[in-house]
């Protein structure tokens, strides 16, 4: 069977859409658990919203859920409202994160080859002025 795939011969195996790193207000666009013995993670797909220059832009990223990396995913959902109710009941509703929007200090990388998407920090959706006021540097992958 054949498919047509939109931008594929321009595709280098970059990060996608030039996205390297920096600070970015997103918002979630599809999430879903992925089971595994030892890391058990849940994979997100992100659109970015600001800086105005990179809207529209997604990228994704893997959110663990180990017992080790559930302080992170506390985090995660505290930063970007969701329901403390369901959160204090130890549970989450995958449905109610689509649409979840926040700050998110994204971190780029190359290891062994392959290409990684980090997330090193959060913060809520109201501080986004007063955090991307600081003028933190955003790198895109035509400025490399």
């Amino acid at each position: 069977m054949k498919r047509y795939v939109a931008g594929l011969n321009q595709a280098d195996g970059s990060s996608e859409n030039g996205l390297i790193g920096g600070l970015f207000l997103v918002r979630v666009e599809r999430l879903q658990y992925r089971w595994h013995r030892q890391k058990p993670h849940y994979l997100i797909l992100l659109t970015v919203l600001e800086p105005k220059s990179l809207a529209g832009n997604r990228f994704s990223t893997r959110l663990g859920c180990s017992p080790r990396m559930l302080w992170r995913l506390n985090w995660f959902l505290r930063d970007f409202g969701y329901d403390m109710e369901s959160l204090s009941r130890n549970e989450i509703d995958d449905q109610q994160l689509i649409g979840l929007s926040g700050v998110v200090r994204v971190k780029h990388s190359v290891v062994n080859g392959t290409s990684l998407v980090s997330l090193e920090g959060f913060a809520p959706r109201q501080q986004w002025k007063e955090l991307s006021g600081k003028k933190l540097r955003i790198k895109t992958r035509t400025e490399l």
